[in-house]
This record gives C-alpha cells, sequence and structure tokens, in this order.
C-alpha cells in the first residue's frame, strides 16, 4: 500500500479551502489541477474556525470529500462546475456551495428573534491564467438558492513551493461583497449593511504520504469590511480558521487497474420505509418495513466501472448517477431526489464459483426538493431542522443471476454528519429505505 498519497495530498490541500466553514470565499477553487482526468478521490475534512457572529461560539465542522474530474465535468469537495482550457488559460462556470451564515440549530445570541441566515448556493464564473510568477484570477458569484440574492466579485492570486513531499500554496483575495449579501447574513432592523471589500490570507500545506494518501493543513484569516463589523451582531477583529484533513486519490490505481473498456451499469430499485439503523439492517437485526409510515422510493442508478479486480483482487470501484422518486402516498404530494456517489465491490467468497456474491457500500451526496415524511419525523423527536443536501450511503448484497447481471438487496441512506457537518445542515438523524434491485451492464 506504498501508493497513496502524493497526488491525494494535492487535492486534499486544495480540498480544504473549499470545504472548511468560515471560509466566505473558499478561494477560486483550489482543487484545479488536483486529480487527473478521469480522476476521484474521497476525504475528511475537520475544520474550527472564529465566528464572525457575537455570541456564536468557535465552530467546529466535519466535511466528507468526494472528487471527480471529468474532461468537461469536474465535482470538487462543495463545487460542481464545466471548465474550457487553452494553453496557460482557464475558465470555470460553476455551482459553489457558500459556508455563511447559521441555521436553526445554531443560533447566536446576538440574532436571537432576528430570522435564520442559511448558507446558500452560488452561480459563478471565473478565469485563471498560469504565469512564471503564479496564477492570478478573476470571479463573479451571485446567489440563486434564494438565500441573499447577493453578489461578489472576487480578484486573488496562488503560488506553490514545492520541496521533497512537502507543498506549501499561499493564498491572497480581494472579495467585493453587494449591499443585499452583507445586509442578509450582517443586517438588522436598526443597521443596514452597505457593500464593502473584505480581504483573505492563507497557507495551505500538503504533504504526500504515498502515491494516493495525502494529508493536509491550513491556516488562514479574513479582515471584514467595516460595514460587516459595524453591525451590532457581528464582531470586530480577523476571523481566523484552521484545517487539517486527508484525501485518497483513486488516480494512480485506476491508470493500472481499470477495466479495458467501461459499458454503462444500469440499476433499478425499488424500496420501502424502514425505522430501523443502517447498521443494523445491515446486520440483518433490523429488518421490519412500514412500521411507522408506509412510504416508498423508486430510483434509478447508472454508473461506470472505474478500477475492476486490481492485481487479482476480488474488489471492484464504480462511480455513479442516480435519480429517485419519492412515493409518499397520502402525507404529501411526491418528489424527486437525485444523487451521485462511488460504491466498492468485494466479491471474494468461497462459492464465488457458482454463484458470484457481491458486498458492497457506495457513499456520496444526495439533494432532495423536499423533505421526505420518514426526516421530517426524525428531526421533528429531537427538535431540530432539515436540510436537502445530505450524505448518501448505499450499503448492499447481491447475486448474478445472469452472464452481466445482479439481483441484491440493500438500503438507500440520508443522513447528516451526527449534527457536526454545517455542509448537511448539522442534521443529526436520517432516513433508511430498504430496497430490492436489479443491475445490468450494457456492452
Amino acid at each position: 500500500m506504498k501508493v497513496v498519497l502524493r497526488q491525494v495530498c494535492r487535492a486534499l490541500g486544495l480540498v480544504v479551502a473549499l470545504a472548511a466553514p468560515p471560509v466566505v470565499f473558499a478561494s477560486s477553487d483550489p482543487l484545479i489541477d488536483a486529480l487527473p482526468v478521469g480522476g476521484a478521490g474521497v476525504g475528511f475534512l475537520w475544520g474550527y474556525n472564529r465566528s464572525p457572529y457575537q455570541g456564536a461560539q468557535s465552530s467546529r465542522d466535519n466535511l466528507p470529500l468526494y472528487l471527480y474530474e471529468g474532461e468537461r465535468a469536474y465535482l470538487h469537495g462543495t463545487r460542481l462546475g464545466l471548465k474550457f482550457n487553452a494553453e496557460d488559460w482557464r475558465f470555470d462556470a460553476f455551482l459553489n456551495y457558500r459556508f455563511e451564515g447559521f441555521n436553526r440549530d445554531n443560533v447566536p445570541t446576538s440574532m436571537a428573534g432576528l430570522g435564520v441566515r442559511e448558507p446558500g448556493w452560488d452561480a459563478g464564473v471565473s478565469l485563471r491564467r498560469r504565469m512564471d510568477w503564479g496564477t492570478p484570477y478573476v470571479e463573479a458569484l451571485h446567489d440563486v438558492s434564494n438565500s441573499s440574492d447577493g453578489t461578489e466579485l472576487r480578484a486573488g492570486y496562488w503560488n506553490e513551493w514545492r520541496r521533497g513531499r512537502l507543498s506549501l500554496k499561499p493564498h491572497l483575495m480581494a472579495g467585493w461583497r453587494s449591499a443585499s449579501l452583507n445586509n442578509h447574513y450582517y443586517g438588522t432592523p436598526t443597521y443596514e449593511a452597505g457593500a464593502g471589500i473584505d480581504l483573505h490570507a492563507a497557507l495551505y500545506a500538503r504533504y504526500a504520504l504515498t502515491e494516493s494518501w495525502s494529508l493536509y493543513g491550513s491556516i488562514g484569516t479574513t479582515r471584514h469590511s467595516s460595514e460587516i463589523t459595524s453591525s451590532p451582531v457581528a464582531r470586530g477583529g480577523l476571523q481566523n480558521e484552521m484545517f487539517v484533513g486527508f484525501l485518497y486519490d483513486w488516480s494512480p490505481k485506476q491508470a493500472r487497474w481499470a477495466p479495458e473498456s467501461k459499458p454503462l451499469i444500469v440499476k433499478a430499485l425499488y424500496g420501502n420505509s424502514s425505522d430501523c439503523d443502517m447498521l443494523q439492517i445491515m446486520r440483518f437485526s433490523c429488518t421490519t418495513r412500514h412500521t411507522v409510515d408506509n412510504t416508498d422510493i423508486a430510483a434509478l442508478h447508472v454508473g461506470r466501472m472505474l478500477i475492476d479486480s486490481p492485481d487479482g483482487w476480488p474488489v471492484q470501484l464504480a462511480g455513479f448517477i442516480g435519480a429517485q422518486r419519492h412515493l409518499e402516498k397520502a402525507y404529501q404530494d411526491d418528489f424527486w431526489s437525485v444523487m451521485a456517489f462511488f460504491k466498492a465491490y468485494w466479491y471474494g467468497f468461497p462459492w464465488d464459483k457458482y454463484v458470484r456474491t457481491r458486498v458492497a457500500i457506495g457513499s456520496g451526496l444526495s439533494y432532495s426538493e423536499q423533505i421526505s415524511t420518514m426526516e421530517l419525523r426524525d428531526q421533528a423527536k429531537h427538535d431540530r431542522g432539515n436540510w436537502k443536501l445530505l450524505n448518501y450511503m448505499d450499503p448492499s448484497i447481491d447475486f448474478r443471476v445472469a452472464r452481466r447481471s445482479y439481483l441484491g438487496v440493500g438500503v438507500s441512506h440520508r443522513s447528516g454528519e451526527f449534527g457536526k457537518s454545517q455542509f448537511f445542515g448539522n442534521v443529526n438523524g436520517g432516513s433508511n429505505y430498504i430496497y430490492v434491485s436489479i443491475e445490468t451492464t450494457l456492452r
């Protein structure tokens, strides 16, 4: 396992900037060039920051990372985008999560009774050029989540210094924030925030442990404009943050162990709601369904195999996207959710030559256009809020019934990170559906 970190480190060193909760402008995508085209990786980050709000505790945050680098499209932690390259120039159009504000379960005392100021989603474009002395960039973002309706214009600079396995990346940025953006997060009935310029500086360090494993650390600080610091709910002084994490890059393995061809994998499933925990279902110690509500799901997943039987080992790795229809019966209108995830398989059972049996676990992101009855009930028990974007998991077991087809059972699971992730709305709970499925590979 001597192949686990150099590229991962690169990817993670860049990733953390995106994922950390206090990173109001999070940089112009530090994950650019972190993975080769067709590469994929996963990781995890732990962050700490000084909240910009008075009466708020310093924040600790967790964030799982999912990375994919395509020919034109990419997923970089909390950024989904399209890219266009021409020599040293690069243009991006993207959707980016804004780590700012708070939800109903983490209201600072200074904001009590003033309404929730939730994080949002920005659509943006960026242009950067690689030079001998570094990489300057410009970026424009606008809220598309009906949160602030605000705009931010950024100009920044990256550089990189390498020594052996260690890489240091300094980053400087200035961001002009519109009045609607500042006022949404820091305005009060007696104070209206105007437009202003924030300044940000950070240093990212990464260390390549192996070919695929990387460790990362960063420190940074933000100087907010007087339009923000003059607000009665805002703290003065600098907003400091630090992050540590790791990332595993599958790219080296993909280059060596990718299947000769990558035919389309199609999986259809139908499931029933279950009040059992996911781990209980995986151990078969609880498999009851429709015990509280009789809601169901129907889903279609499509994907491709990324790694197949490396060095003869009975393991596989695939990447999937999916669409799921929530059948809410009489509780509320039916609705859709979508997901993107990686899935790892193991098939080394002694009876493999008779009936190939695979156990698998999938992990990724799920976005739902509404909150399911099960999740509404689960969060209401603890008087906590809900979130449309959650972590997605898909444990399963299946059996080959034809040359390229499998019949299986599994769990479609959505949840937060035990209330520890701002990216997932600090949700502590979720939903489980026990399903049956049929999967086939189209050559």
